[in-house]
Parts: structure tokens; C-alpha cells; sequence
């Protein structure tokens, strides 16, 4: 299957950069309603985007920020790019949907073959859905719902999609990801082990667990590097100390440490902050 031999391999990753706005804009319940630091956000995201060039060998096509669309650092979940398809969303916030030209625009550039979300009923965010090499899992969760799975189910006829209902307002990523081709990483929460245990029984196949204490250090991206081996990007330990140690377990790996907590208090994970693709460059 094309998506299991190619899986963790990818030319490039689209970028936003980060607006003032972000600062004003309000932080997500339940997160103490901490403000950004908008100083921090910044070096945050030089840091994200000087490791996808340099350790990840990645070209990164950098969008200027946007003051009218404070969340569209959050790029993740405006498309679903999986092979040479993309498929554009339907942010469940109205505000979000403005996000989607310009993005549409460099997915046309680097001459994927862009789908759009075009049902009104639909509402899809990105970070709700999780591409396993092997299939989709899609959280129904307070971003996205039914009839916005069936569009992912719809762009990408060569995998199955599985839903996964959510609690609370967190998407599917916010506490899982894959740490390698087999491995899901997962959080500790009730949350994130119930959406698990829903997942196993969804799939036909096996996957290995690797569970992590803090949810969101449950959200890491696997790269391949060629012949050099793999890499994965995780949470730094100065945000979550405990979760480290289950990372250092798995083999073959180069770890890579980055911290996102800005973007977390807007509920952004670290995958939220680029769209990873795999364009076969044109000869």
C-alpha cells in the first residue's frame, strides 16, 4: 500500500507566520485563560520552522502572517494532505474558513489535486484527523462531525475512515499521533484512552502503544530522513519533564525536543503548525 511505504517521508511543510492578533486573541476554556506571549510565540515558531528546514532537510514554504486571522498559524487544520490529494476543510469556526485561499493556493502551486469541503452541513478541522499510514481515524469531537469524516472518507477512496467520538473539546490530535509507522502515541487521560480502545477496535490492525503521562506531549511528528533513519519532533521536557522517558524507549530515533506553549493556550498541538507534504519533485 503506497500510504505505508511512503509513510513519514515528506519534501515540504507549509507555514504561516505568527500575527500580533494572536496575542488578543482569547485562549481556549480550561486552559486557565492564560495570555499569549506573543514574544514567546514568536521564537517558539523560529525554533519550529528552523528545525523542518535544518534537521528535517524539509522545504518550507512560509506564509506572511495575517492580522485579519489570528488561529491561521494553526495551518493543520485547514487541509488534510495525504499521497497527491489535499483536501481543503471546513473549520467548524466560521472566522477560520478565510484561512483556506491562501492555502489553496500553494497546494495548487506544488500541484496536488485539491478537493474542497463543499457540503454546508460538514465542519472538519485537521487536527481532528489521523492519518496512520494505513487508514484514517477522524474524531467526531466539537470541530468536526459526521458529514465532515464523509468528505475525508470521499478524498481518500484508497483507505478506510474510521470515526472516534470525543469528549470535552479536544480534537483526536491534541493527544495522540503516530510516533513511527506502527506506533500511536497516546495520552493518559480518560479521554485519550477511551478514543485508543476505540480505535483498536475499529482496525484490523495492530498497533503498538506508546503511552505517554501528559496529553498533550501525546502530539509529536514522525519524519522519515532517508537512509539516515527517522526523526521525531516531541514536546520539550521543560514543558513536560515525565513524558520524555517514554520517548527515549523507542529505537532508532533521533529525537528532537520543541516547545509550543503559545500556540497550546489557542489549543494548537505541534503538528498544528505546519501541513506536512510529500511532493515528488518534478524532474
Amino acid at each position: 500500500m503506497a500510504g505505508v511505504a511512503s509513510f513519514g517521508r515528506y519534501t515540504h511543510a507549509i507555514v504561516r507566520s505568527v500575527p500580533s492578533s494572536l496575542g488578543a486573541r482569547p485562549a481556549e476554556e480550561g486552559d486557565g485563560a492564560e495570555p499569549v506571549d506573543l514574544a514567546k510565540a514568536h521564537r517558539q515558531y523560529g525554533v519550529y520552522t528552523g528545525i523542518l528546514r535544518q534537521k528535517l532537510g524539509l522545504q518550507v514554504i512560509e506564509l506572511p502572517a495575517d492580522e485579519a486571522l489570528p488561529c491561521s498559524v494553526l495551518v493543520e487544520d485547514v487541509a488534510v494532505v495525504q499521497g497527491d490529494t489535499a483536501l481543503l476543510t471546513r473549520p467548524w469556526e466560521p472566522a477560520r474558513r478565510g484561512e483556506i485561499s491562501s492555502i489553496k493556493k500553494v497546494l495548487e502551486e506544488l500541484k496536488l489535486r485539491v478537493v474542497e469541503v463543499t457540503d454546508d452541513g460538514a465542519t472538519l478541522d485537521g487536527s481532528d484527523v489521523l492519518f496512520t499510514g494505513r487508514e484514517f481515524f477522524v474524531g467526531i469531537s466539537k470541530w468536526t462531525n459526521h458529514r465532515g469524516a464523509e468528505m475525508v472518507a470521499d478524498a481518500f477512496r484508497d483507505f478506510a475512515v474510521s470515526t472516534v467520538p470525543m469528549v470535552g473539546s479536544s480534537h483526536l490530535k491534541s493527544f495522540c499521533s503516530m510516533a513511527g509507522p506502527d506506533t500511536v502515541a497516546i495520552g493518559s487521560s480518560e479521554a485519550a484512552k477511551k478514543a485508543m480502545r476505540t480505535m483498536e477496535q475499529l482496525t484490523d490492525h495492530h498497533y503498538d502503544t506508546l503511552t505517554v503521562p501528559d496529553d498533550p506531549a501525546g502530539n509529536c511528528i514522525y519524519v522519515r530522513l532517508g537512509p539516515k533513519g527517522s526523526a521525531l519532533l516531541h514536546r520539550s521536557p521543560e514543558e513536560f519533564p515525565n513524558s520524555l522517558q517514554p520517548f527515549q524507549k523507542l529505537p532508532d530515533l533521533t529525537l528532537i525536543p520543541a516547545a509550543c506553549t503559545e500556540v497550546a493556550k489557542l489549543g494548537g498541538a505541534l503538528s498544528s503548525c505546519s501541513l506536512l507534504i510529500n511532493k515528488k519533485l518534478d524532474r
